[in-house]
């Protein structure tokens, strides 16, 4: 069995790297690279490839978009590549196959592999439990430090932010808007990516148009199917959905 597989990663040292590994196996057919998410949705439209590996930060759309608009049904198998392990449950919800972290490993990377051509022969239903398991398994190496301060960049001038200042941060079109008590300021960065430069102890996100630091939250009100409000001590409100409540219910144990 010959698997057609997609390689998707905005950066292209990694998607070179991916690329050799995969000549080294006789049975892959790489039928395309991609180095964003739109692209991403057109060439699964028109190759319809078996396999993508799918990096999870790109501008614009991020890995998780790229799903979502292909939507869950249609989407090939996945194998999710990133440089942040926080997303690892995420990437068991969109049904990724496996999870491997940049730098990536070549005999990681031959497991993962072997994991997707066994799952593509014969399709059961321990998927979750099987990439669980195999992620208990990878070697993080050090622990990512994330960062103090956010650069909020203007035409004229660079400011550095604390990040004990940010009490919430919401989409705003292209941009993210930066809340830090009454004063606003605006990042063309998309909420998945900040969310992954974020502490995850520090920071969670509560819908796909909010982050809100832990911190700050004051009282959690339950809304109709699954729906939420966030209030901060600062007053303000902050809708949450059913989506993200149950990492959010995991915090407030």
């Amino acid at each position: 069995m010959t698997l057609r597989v997609l390689i998707v990663d905005d950066e292209p040292v990694a998607r070179r790297g991916i690329l050799r590994l995969l000549r080294q196996e006789p049975d892959i057919d790489v039928v395309g690279e991609c180095g964003d998410g739109g692209a991403a949705i057109s060439a699964i439209g028109a190759l319809s490839p078996d396999l993508v590996f799918l990096d999870v930060q790109m501008p614009e759309l991020d890995g998780f978009a790229v799903i979502e608009a292909i939507g869950g049904n249609h989407m090939p198998a996945v194998v999710f590549v990133t440089a942040f392990d926080q997303h690892a449950v995420r990437a068991f919800d969109a049904q990724a196959l496996d999870y491997l972290l940049k730098p990536i490993d070549p005999e990681r990377f031959r497991r993962a592999l072997q994991r997707a051509r066994s799952h593509l022969t014969h399709p059961d239903d321990g998927l979750v439990r099987r990439v669980a398991e195999a992620l208990k398994a990878v070697d993080r190496g050090e622990r990512r430090r994330y960062p103090l301060r956010l650069a909020i960049r203007s035409e004229s001038r660079v400011q550095l932010l604390d990040i004990d200042e940010v009490d919430r941060i919401v989409a705003a079109g292209n941009y993210a808007e930066i809340h830090a008590g009454a004063k606003r300021h605006r990042l063309r960065e998309t909420m998945a990516s900040l969310e992954s430069r974020l502490d995850p102890q520090r920071f969670i996100r509560v819908s796909r148009a909010a982050i809100v630091s832990i911190a700050q939250i004051r009282e959690v009100q339950p809304l109709f199917n699954g729906d939420f409000v966030v209030l901060l001590k600062n007053g303000a409100q902050v809708n949450g959905s059913r989506r993200f409540r149950a990492a959010l219910d995991v915090l407030l144990r």
